[in-house]
């Protein structure tokens, strides 16, 4: 009965760990120029047995000041690249269930520099209402001709060496050790053979006969 428990379990614990894992992720907020860039977008649905109606809208400001401009759109899986600055360079890189909204920017140039907004908007289908929800989200990105060092690498490289030092350090000290106390024996050894050596004979004779009666 306890096997066949841990079976049922198993098995329900795989289908959970099967269906797709939404996790909301902030986007990167630095580019490189030449390279390619992703603009994440994440919007989670809690209830997967929903049936929904998808729509995202993707806007770009090059400042502040600057209105906004259509770039991209994804209706119910239709994608379409507006005209913009950067028809042509934009690719659709979320997911088919629509909880990934991101796009991707090709060859990133200077004036990629500003301002993005992802607008998403969801129809929930129940039997006799249908609520809607929206969510919107903005990113800053730079664009910078070189990437950057990444903290992190560089705090791994660090510990890496100091680790290497040490590692070194604490090999010569054992070496030194055992030289050390291989040479204290051989020198034990070398005073108890001078010693024995320097017993006269006949005090060797005595020392070895056998006691008889």
């Amino acid at each position: 009965m306890l096997n066949h428990l841990l079976t049922i379990t198993c098995m329900l614990c795989l289908v959970r760990l099967s269906h797709e894992v939404c996790v909301d992720v902030p986007s990167e907020t630095e580019a490189v120029l030449g390279q390619s860039m992703r603009l994440t977008c994440i919007d989670c649905m809690k209830r997967e047995e929903v049936k929904v109606r998808t729509s995202v809208d993707w806007y770009y400001r090059p400042n502040e000041t600057s209105s906004r401009i259509p770039i991209y759109k994804n209706q119910d899986g239709k994608r379409e690249s507006l005209d913009s600055p950067l028809k042509g360079r934009l690719l659709w890189n979320g997911s088919h269930d629509m909880q990934d909204l991101s796009l991707r920017i090709q060859n990133v140039s200077f004036t990629d520099s500003g301002f993005y907004q992802c607008r998403v908007y969801r129809e929930f289908q129940f039997d006799y209402f249908t609520p809607t929800a929206s969510t919107i989200k903005n990113i800053s990105l730079t664009v910078i001709e070189k990437a950057s060092e990444d903290p992190t690498a560089i705090y791994s490289e660090i510990m890496m060496y100091v680790l290497l030092v040490f590692l070194t350090f604490w090999l010569l000290v054992e070496m030194v050790y055992c030289y050390r106390k291989i040479s204290k024996s051989d020198e034990q050894a070398q005073d108890t053979a001078t010693n024995y050596l320097a017993i006269p004979s006949e005090q060797k004779d005595s020392t070895a006969a056998p006691v008889t009666e």
